[in-house]
């Protein structure tokens, strides 16, 4: 498939109101709602096990969560802790060494480290010294492939260039610039007061400390967001040429994430001016050559995940888009979610549960899924919908050893008024996500989902749109 430059994008608003209801991220299928506390560590080591006898070799993907901010900002959905007191990350650095240790010691085979991520919260809260030794636990546990991705996400009010060369010294190599918005008066709303200074001496100095990708975080939908706003920031942004474009669509759930109780519902755009928002970041990004990469992500052409993408090596995971698509993860820290082979664990959510399960020298999983072949299959499917907009029915059904049509025949027969609306293509060999549909890939997808066809339980979900 060749990419899609955003410029080809078709925003039909009519369709979009029409679909755009409630629907997963598919990071994950089965999503993370459909995690269950049956799922416990003996499953995670069960998990180990298996891959070390049956493929040993197999890549590694690492992922850290790091909890912790120094301020709150209104809109965030992560799971953070809001701290002055490194004291309290200095004993998480020790605990999340235990954590390390247990996993390292369960994996055989010596296969390399393909990716590792850290997230948060803001990993640059940690002190450097605790990042160092981070670091270092790390590749202590495991070895890494000397063209390993190497990514962290940052808070440019929190860092300066020093701290990007030090960050390169640590073997980082990819770089998450949170931005958001540069308007002013939308910082104030959301408690997030950054300068336009502080972002370009950040992605300046990732260039010139040898970092090879610049990813910068954008969100549309942020109270008293306006489009000429949004239009400034989404030129400065552009004539900075980040590699990739993260256009988030904000969602509004205060019942799920407390922090954004604090927002004023009355100064969220309209859903008009978000739609046009969105369709103004599309025209800009298209028009600087940017390449659609699916759900929010945008990238230049020579990018990575453009270059994935074109060679069907795209995946998608728990960090959004990722060009490894063979590795298992794993993950460590306080809710943080792993994948190995056919099965996904989650950890716990609070420090305190996190330290009580180290101390006894257990995993601190609290709860997962196992997939079975339906699963699997379902989620083989919806991968490629999601990476690649096209499915070749004959290609799944040899692979799974499947009727395609046969064994999905509710979910085409479901797929019929999205095709009739010129979301999809469909016939009996395939089916393609138009250009009019790619905006609305999740709601294909989820065509495709049995767990929400049983349920039909939605509202808990971010807006598509």
């Amino acid at each position: 498939m060749a990419n899609a430059a955003a410029a080809d994008l078709v925003l039909d608003t009519a369709l979009v109101k029409k679909y755009d209801g409630f629907g997963p991220r598919y990071t994950s299928y089965p999503t993370a709602d459909r995690f269950h506390a049956g799922v416990r560590a003996e499953h995670y080591v069960n998990a180990l096990q298996t891959r070390n006898h049956e493929r040993p070799r197999q890549p590694l993907s690492l992922y850290v969560h790091i909890p912790f901010c120094n301020t709150i900002c209104y809109y965030c959905a992560c799971n953070k802790v809001i701290t002055k007191d490194h004291g309290r990350s200095a004993k998480y650095i020790r605990y999340l060494g235990r954590e390390i240790d247990i996993v390292a010691g369960l994996i055989e085979g010596g296969p390399k480290v393909e990716q590792l991520h850290w997230g948060g919260g803001t990993p640059t809260f940690l002190a450097r010294d605790e990042m160092a030794t981070l670091m270092g636990m790390l590749r202590g546990g495991f070895e890494f492939s000397p063209q390993a991705e190497v990514s962290i996400e940052v808070d440019p009010r929190k860092v300066g260039a020093d701290t990007i060369a030090f960050l390169a010294e640590l073997g980082f190599n990819r770089i998450s610039v949170g931005i958001q918005d540069f308007d002013p008066v939308v910082q104030e709303a959301v408690n997030r007061i950054q300068t336009e200074a502080e972002t370009m001496t950040v992605i300046a100095a990732a260039r010139a400390n040898g970092f090879v990708s610049v990813n910068a975080d954008l969100i549309y939908g942020l109270p008293r967001q306006t489009v000429a706003g949004f239009s400034t920031t989404l030129d400065k942004v552009i004539a900075v040429a980040p590699d990739r474009i993260a256009l988030y669509s904000y969602a509004h759930v205060p019942h799920l994430f407390k922090p954004q109780r604090r927002i004023d519902v009355d100064a969220l755009p309209a859903p008009e001016t978000k739609l046009a928002i969105l369709a103004l970041a599309i025209e800009k990004l298209g028009a600087a050559g940017y390449v659609y990469i699916g759900m929010d992500h945008f990238a230049k052409p020579t990018d990575e995940l453009a270059v994935a993408q074109a060679r069907r090596l795209l995946h998608r995971n728990f960090q959004g888009y990722s060009t490894k698509p063979d590795c298992d993860m794993l993950a460590f820290g306080i809710s943080a979610i792993g994948k190995v082979g056919a099965s996904y664990v989650a950890n716990v959510k609070t420090l305190d549960e996190y330290y009580q399960r180290l101390d006894a020298s257990e995993l601190p999983v609290m709860r997962g899924v196992l997939l079975d072949a339906d699963d699997l299959l379902r989620r083989n499917v919806i991968q490629k919908l999601m990476c690649n907009f096209e499915l070749d029915f004959a290609a799944v059904g040899s692979e799974f050893g499947i009727p395609f049509a046969e064994y999905f025949a509710p979910d085409l027969a479901a797929l019929q008024p999205l095709a009739a609306d010129g979301l999809v293509e469909l016939d009996a060999r395939s089916l393609r996500v138009t250009p009019r549909g790619r905006l609305l890939v999740r709601t294909v997808a989820m065509q495709f989902d049995r767990y929400l066809r049983e349920a039909q339980v939605k509202a808990q979900y971010s807006k598509v749109i």
